[in-house]
């Protein structure tokens, strides 16, 4: 199978994938979810006109200059409105959130008043509006605030809340699979043996999936066997994953027994060589209602293999207008020569300076060395067959911290 272009490759990965059904969920339980529908206030906001200091509520006509004598003849105070009209000369005592009484249309602030019993002299003019939060200020019964798609943020859910739904439709939260493949791994915190390693790539890509917004379904480490590795397929089956990420063992060298796993529960492939570095040996395809990633084994390689597709196909499951990893420009820190047949995507480091954002490639790029990955603020992009780049020139990134 011939090396497919990155944009095919996702595209691919992309195609027929429709957003995961809604779900309803209370209010409390909404943060991080994806809005499944607009959701449009069911109230305004503020109901009433409302003082926004304390104060007294009086007609501006009486306090066009000062110093003015009024009477008071009521009190307001949050959630208790004054029953009566404020009249020519008259003054009511509010606080602040207090209903705007009928007939009164400014507040004149505490600070800028003097009261004996009844009597009260206001010492500054003030005009009409003054300190008064109109009625539907913040919002007006019907607006449309919340739109399908947007993962809501803290915030969010505040004006959800404020827009008085108790409840909000979202989409069903993704499950993501994780299977790892190869007689070589132990888990953190063991000690390897001769020719063994410590597995990384799945806390990686756990943390990536839930970052997203994806449940993460941990099938753990399994033998180079495809008795065992049939078996955790099954698993992910049976727990229904959305997604299937697997890393490692997605070749067709002898040990590489992904492939062959997945072909014999029925798994149809769409590609398993991709034209881009770190990632070469990518597998895609569909097994039943489950999307198959197979991604390398190399900690970088999966890494960027994830972010590239993994975070897209999730953002896609989720109903999110914005699916694929946004890229911008910055101007290169160093000189690159040109570049084969694969697009690379090159940890570098990113700096804010005069110029703008100076992107500047590791000198070494290697897919095993996770050091650099974590020091990294971004993947430079070059397209395959990209002439050489001179240092200060402008080249496209996508940050890895978004």
């Amino acid at each position: 199978m011939a090396l497919l272009p990155v944009a095919e490759a996702l595209a691919r990965v992309l195609d027929g994938v429709k957003p995961l059904p809604a779900e309803q969920v209370a209010i409390a339980e909404a943060h991080g979810r994806v809005l499944a529908a607009d959701l449009a206030a069911l109230r305004t906001q503020p109901p009433d006109a409302l003082s926004a200091m304390d104060g007294y509520a009086v007609r501006a006509d009486d306090v066009t200059t000062a110093p003015a004598t009024l009477r008071v003849i009521g009190e307001v105070a949050a959630g208790r409105p004054f029953e009566g009209t404020v009249g020519a000369g008259d003054a009511v005592r509010i606080f602040t959130g207090g209903v705007l009484p009928a007939g009164a249309d400014t507040i004149v602030i505490q600070e800028n008043t003097s009261r004996d019993g009844g009597c009260l002299t206001v010492n500054a003019a003030s005009k009409a509006g003054r300190h008064v939060r109109a009625r539907g200020l913040d919002f007006k019964k019907g607006d449309l605030l919340l739109p399908a798609g947007r993962r809501l943020r803290d915030r969010d859910v505040a004006l959800a809340a404020a827009m008085n739904h108790a409840n909000v439709p979202v989409r069903r939260v993704p499950r993501v699979a994780l299977l790892a493949t190869g007689d070589e791994l132990v888990p953190p915190g063991t000690s390897p043996g001769p020719g063994q390693i410590v597995y990384s790539n799945g806390f990686a890509l756990a943390a990536l999936a839930r970052s997203e917004g994806a449940e993460v379904i941990e099938l753990g480490i399994v033998p180079d066997r495809i008795d065992a590795t049939v078996a955790a397929i099954d698993a992910a089956t049976r727990q229904r994953a959305d997604i299937l990420v697997t890393t490692g063992g997605a070749s067709v060298g002898e040990y590489d027994l992904v492939q062959q796993s997945l072909a014999a529960r029925g798994m149809a492939l769409s590609f398993w060589k991709v034209a881009m570095r770190p990632g070469r040996p990518m597998m895609h395809g569909v097994l039943g209602g489950m999307r198959v990633l197979g991604l390398p084994g190399n900690p970088v390689s999966a890494y960027v293999c994830g972010f590239l597709f993994l975070a897209p196909l999730i953002r896609r499951l989720l109903g999110r207008p914005e699916v694929e990893v946004p890229t911008e420009t910055a101007v290169l820190g160093r000189d690159l020569p040109a570049n084969d047949e694969r697009a690379d995507y090159l940890r570098s480091s990113l700096a804010r300076t005069d110029k703008g954002l100076i992107a500047t490639p590791f000198e070494i790029q290697d897919s095993s060395m996770l050091a650099l990955l974590a020091n990294a603020d971004c993947l430079v992009i070059r397209e395959p067959f990209a002439p050489p780049a001179p240092a200060g020139s402008v080249c496209r990134i996508v940050k890895l911290d978004r």
